[in-house]
């Protein structure tokens, strides 16, 4: 009999995040080798949102700051995989 344990939200985002990693890397690492048909398509980045430069001034300190999600294809079918694992286990 199995016992299951409860998962929480941090290791969740940690699968999701390790998943993209991993999916990312793979991606950029295909996108170096010249095929043709799909690999252009599956390795281009998708730009979701972009967030370039935030300037934010608090009289005693200044914070610049920005964030870019643009995931490949290789990198949303990491994020699933990393999904369905941490969902069977």
């Amino acid at each position: 009999m199995r016992v299951s344990r409860p998962h929480g939200v941090l290791s969740l985002i940690l699968f999701l995040a390790a998943g993209a990693l991993i999916g990312g890397i793979l991606g950029q690492l295909l996108g170096q080798v010249s095929l043709a048909g799909i690999m252009p398509y599956v390795t281009e980045p998708f730009e979701i949102f972009n967030f370039q430069d935030i300037y934010l001034n608090l009289a005693i300190m200044e914070i610049h700051f920005g964030i870019r999600f643009a995931p490949n294809l290789i990198s949303i079918l990491g994020i699933l995989i990393a999904a369905w694992i941490y969902s069977r286990f």
